[in-house]
């Protein structure tokens, strides 16, 4: 559950980042909105379900965003903020104090996704085992698989990169966009 909070705050703001470093800030950026919620209906025993699968499954809300610190730190410098002592008074002045103003909002979110593909016997049971000793120690562990399992993906993609660009490389050239790639 971590891994997929984080993962969507740290690629949310990787999207942001070529606006920002252009200098512009879309017009959509500049009047927050309320995320959008899945369109989902649930029965109120199974959105509940949900939710208990969703606070069980997060922990410690402190201890959720204090391993947003380090990467939101690598998101500041890729938004222009190049001194990591700066990204991190803007992180720590900004970005964790607004991530916490919002938090209830992604729960909700994250809940309604739930609801929307978990029947509410498998809820129930979920959260039956996010209540186990087994459970409680995921959650706990949760900030270092994630760390680990992000660190793993990079260093499995790094391994790839140099295939997958050669075989871009041919798949554009067979598709006529040859300079199109080696522009970049």
């Amino acid at each position: 559950m971590r891994q997929t909070l984080f993962t969507g705050l740290f690629g949310l703001g990787l999207l942001c980042v070529p606006a920002l470093v252009a200098g512009s800030v879309p017009a959509s950026a500049q009047t927050p909105a309320k995320p959008a919620a899945p369109a989902v209906t649930a029965d109120p025993e199974r959105l509940a379900a949900a939710r208990e699968v969703v606070a069980a499954a997060q922990g410690d809300r402190a201890a959720v965003l204090a391993a947003m610190k380090a990467p939101m730190v690598g998101v500041m410098q890729q938004m222009g903020i190049t001194e990591s002592n700066k990204a991190q008074v803007m992180v720590d002045e900004v970005v964790l104090p607004t991530l916490s103003e919002h938090y209830d909002d992604l729960l909700a979110v994250q809940a309604l996704s739930f609801a929307s593909v978990l029947s509410k016997e498998d809820l129930k049971a979920v959260a039956g085992f996010y209540a186990t000793p087994a459970g409680k120690n995921l959650v706990k562990a949760q900030p270092q698989l994630s760390q680990a399992m992000l660190t793993g993906m990079q260093q499995w993609m790094g391994t790839l990169m140099p295939q997958l660009k050669e075989k871009v490389e041919k798949a554009a050239a067979a598709h006529g966009w040859s300079n199109e790639v080696k522009r970049r």
